[in-house]
């Protein structure tokens, strides 16, 4: 009786052992972990309705999540065949676009123009913006334009006066400010410029709110530019360039 129930016990054991190695077997692998992006979308430093009432909340929520987002992911698709690219800054490679191979070349200055300057202008807006420049920001500005207001001016005229879309830029070029346009997607680091500030006139960025009143989107905008961010980017830049 006792062999008996040892032999069954050892059989039970077998069975079980059997049906685990089967389930183990049937069950699928895990899939192996998908390798990151080199380019990230970053998170938006406020809430979508931070800059109430001036940008809207969709048009906020539309513009990075969507916008922003779909030229992140277009750049990513772009540079498969050439990997090497993501070792380097999305700034770095709008910098010196002809060491970009020339089959991806397009497609990094325009999507990754696109990342680029979304990334750039993000953090220049505040809910506690609106005020002035300060510092030697500040003291720029009056020695090259005249005056605060007279920049605000100068650069409203600029941004209205973009034909289709873009983007009215103050830059920083051999140690000088200087206000430009760029169409599309483009970028002042191509040129040699650094960005010091910006406002998008793409129709997605104000039409929801604002129609094909661009005129009262940039005045909008001038409620909600983060000088004291801007100002401390500027003397940073100037520095680096000193």
């Amino acid at each position: 009786m006792i062999e008996r129930r040892s032999v069954l016990k050892a059989l039970g054991a077998t069975a079980t052992l059997a049906a685990t190695h089967a389930a183990f077997a049937q069950a699928p692998a895990a899939a192996p972990a998908a390798p990151a992006a080199p380019f990230t979308l970053p998170p938006l430093p406020y809430a979508y309705d931070a800059l109430e009432p001036y940008f809207d909340a969709e048009t906020m929520h539309l513009h990075h999540d969507k916008h922003h987002a779909a030229y992140v992911k277009n750049l990513n698709a772009a540079i498969e065949t050439h990997p090497e690219l993501g070792n380097k800054t999305v700034e770095a490679l709008l910098a010196d676009l002809n060491a970009v191979p020339e089959a991806v070349r397009t497609a990094v200055r325009n999507q990754g123009g696109g990342h680029a300057n979304h990334s750039f202008w993000w953090p220049t807006l505040s809910a506690r913006g609106g005020s002035a420049p300060t510092a030697e920001l500040a003291k720029d500005i009056d020695a090259s334009f005249g005056s605060f207001s007279a920049l605000q001016d100068k650069f409203t005229k600029a941004a209205i006066g973009v034909f289709g879309s873009g983007w009215a830029w103050l830059t920083l070029d051999d140690g000088k400010l200087k206000l430009e346009t760029s169409g599309n997607q483009d970028s002042p680091l191509s040129a040699g410029r650094t960005p010091i500030l910006t406002v998008d006139v793409w129709e997605h960025a104000y039409y929801l709110k604002y129609q094909n009143k661009r005129a009262d989107y940039v005045a909008a905008f001038f409620k909600v530019v983060n000088w004291d961010y801007v100002s401390s980017q500027y003397a940073h830049a100037k520095s680096a360039k000193a």
